[in-house]
């Protein structure tokens, strides 16, 4: 004799569904979400007007030789950048209730298609506009269809790692998919989706790209606050345009480096930057060498003692300005940015967004039963260079 039990009467129970979980990532822009966007760029390119000299008609004891004042003409091209996304007929009319589905699948699809472009976007704003991910340390492991490369780490970035986005090597036009990502060994797992490139037999010194992104991308502060020679926007990289660069020398953080940091931009361009920017474990270092500067006030008439550890918060004070310090994945970690978001525009053409133009956003596949849709639209990130500043090099 049996006891009634879940197991053996299991096809009388049903099964219980809670809510939708929040993400179980890391899904915040915060940089991202400090740049002026506007939405008027017409016409092939623009042009931007940059004073960058002093007039130098000026001196005593007779009429000085007048010199005007000169300006750079900066020049903005635009690039483009989507995101896609496509759902089956069948799931769409499956999830279209409550009863069917966790998530309506238009609406799902939408929300992810969206975020995953601010992801691409925020990767994008801490970039050198190449479209690079890192570089390959040596020949993979593996098979040639599955390969499994180790990332440099002076090229490693974990934000610029995620399953399921498709990379290229090189200027090959191969396909891989991203399996998996171990970022204590900085290994990644690819699967060959399309193309013959062999990454066992030509791996070393490659560079991985977000598929079709090779040159392609809008520049990023990296790009900008690197660069000390050639051309930003046509415009010569000179003193008066270029970004205040500090080498740490593996050199651990410390009030000191930002202090040089910010004064140095504010000598140069005369106006404090917005935010200081780092990664998640500079800014561990940092709470961690401030810890010992708190100051407790104790109430005589509370019951019990509470001590605090480590701060919701950090403030930088520039002259007389509060500027914050934060974390984003997107940044490396030897590196901290100091950022001015009022002299960086992205400057997008009209109609960003959903494609929209044939009177809806997703459209029948032609040769599938399937809806796609596509998302973005063709922009450039406008860095004024003199205004920001990065420390590299960092322990």
């Amino acid at each position: 004799m049996s006891a009634f039990s879940i197991t053996a009467q299991s096809a009388l129970f049903k099964t219980k569904f809670g809510k939708l979980s929040e993400n179980a990532y890391n899904s915040a822009n915060p940089v991202l979400g400090t740049v002026k966007k506007q939405y008027d760029f017409v016409g092939e390119d623009m042009k931007v007007a940059v004073p960058t000299f002093f007039a130098g008609g000026v001196g005593s004891g007779s009429l000085p030789t007048a010199n005007p004042a000169s300006a750079v003409k900066a020049t903005i091209s635009a690039k483009r950048v989507y995101a896609t996304t496509e759902i089956e007929r069948e799931a769409l009319k499956a999830s279209s209730s409550d009863e069917g589905a966790f998530v309506e699948a238009m609406k799902w699809n939408v929300q992810k298609t969206v975020e995953a472009w601010n992801r691409n976007a925020s990767r994008i704003m801490f970039g050198d506009g190449t479209g690079a991910l890192g570089t390959i340390n040596a020949n993979a492991t593996g098979s040639a269809a599955a390969p499994v490369i180790v990332i440099s780490a002076a090229t490693w970035v974990e934000g610029h790692w995620e399953e399921n986005d498709y990379v290229n090597v090189g200027t090959d036009a191969s396909v891989f998919e991203i399996v998996s990502v171990v970022p204590s060994t900085r290994t990644i797992t690819l699967d060959r989706l399309s193309g013959t490139l062999d990454l066992t037999a030509s791996g070393s010194g490659a560079i991985v790209y977000m598929q079709n992104s090779k040159d392609n991308d809008p520049i990023g502060l990296k790009g900008v606050c690197d660069a000390t020679s050639g051309t930003l926007y046509g415009v010569t990289v000179a003193r008066r345009f270029q970004s205040t660069q500090i080498a740490a020398a593996s050199a651990g953080i410390s009030t000191d480096i930002m202090n040089e940091l910010v004064s140095k931009i504010m000598f140069a361009s005369g106006k404090a930057p917005k935010l200081l920017v780092t990664s998640y474990k500079q800014m561990r270092k940092i709470k961690n060498f401030l810890e010992d500067q708190k100051v407790y006030q104790i109430d005589p008439r509370a019951s019990e003692l509470k001590g605090k550890i480590s701060w919701s918060g950090i403030e930088y004070l520039a002259n007389g300005s509060k500027l914050a310090i934060i974390e984003d994945r997107m940044c490396p970690d030897d590196r901290m940015y100091a950022v001015n978001s009022d002299f960086i525009t992205s400057y997008h053409r009209p109609g960003f967004g959903w494609f929209d133009d044939d009177g809806t956003v997703f459209l029948r596949q032609a040769s599938s039963d399937a809806y796609g849709a596509r998302y973005g639209g063709y922009y450039q990130n406008y860095i004024i260079p003199s205004f920001q500043g990065v420390v590299t090099g960092l322990a």
